[in-house]
C-alpha cells in the first residue's frame, strides 16, 4: 500500500474521531442541562500570572452545591463542586487585561472565600445576581455574612 493512501486513512480516522468528540461535547451539554439551573461559569485553576488560568465551562445547581464542569471534556462528573456552606462572596470586579480575552463578554469576575482558600469565577451580572440569592437562601440558621472560617 502506497504511503499517500496511509496517509489518507490516517487523515480520515482523525475526522472521524474529531467528529466524535464534537458529538460527544453536545450530547454531554444536552445532558447537564436537561434540567435547568445550568449558566456560563468560568473557573481560574491558576493564579500565579495575573490574567492568566481561566477554563471554561458551565455551572450548575444542585441542592446545597454549585457544580462546575469543563466545556471541553467528555467527563460525565464535575471538575468542581462548591457547597454552600462552605462559600463566601468576597467582591467582583470587571476582568482586567488579558482576562478580557479569556473570558465572555460582559462577565464579571468574583473573588470567594473557601475553606481550600481563595477563588475566583467569572459569569455574567445575571447569573452573579443567582449566585448571591443561592448564598443567602440557604437553611435557616445560617449565616451568609460570616466572614472566612479560621
Amino acid at each position: 500500500m502506497p504511503v499517500w493512501q496511509w496517509l489518507l486513512d490516517a487523515a480520515g480516522a482523525l475526522l472521524v474521531l474529531v467528529l466524535f468528540y464534537g458529538i460527544g461535547l453536545i450530547v454531554r451539554r444536552r445532558l447537564l442541562s436537561r434540567n435547568g439551573g445550568t449558566f456560563e461559569l468560568s473557573y481560574r485553576v491558576r493564579q500565579e500570572h495575573a490574567g492568566r488560568g481561566w477554563l471554561l465551562g458551565l455551572g450548575r445547581y444542585s441542592g446545597e452545591s454549585l457544580q462546575w464542569f469543563r466545556y471541553f471534556s467528555l467527563w460525565p462528573g464535575p471538575k468542581r463542586v462548591l457547597q454552600r456552606s462552605e462559600v463566601t462572596y468576597l467582591d467582583s470586579r470587571a476582568p482586567e487585561g488579558s482576562e478580557q480575552m479569556s473570558l465572555y463578554p460582559e462577565h464579571v469576575v468574583l473573588s470567594c472565600s473557601t475553606p481550600d482558600g481563595l477563588i475566583e469565577l467569572a459569569m455574567s451580572p445575571a447569573s452573579l445576581m443567582g449566585f448571591q440569592s443561592w448564598l443567602e437562601s440557604g437553611p435557616p440558621g445560617t449565616d451568609w455574612t460570616r466572614g472566612p472560617r479560621q
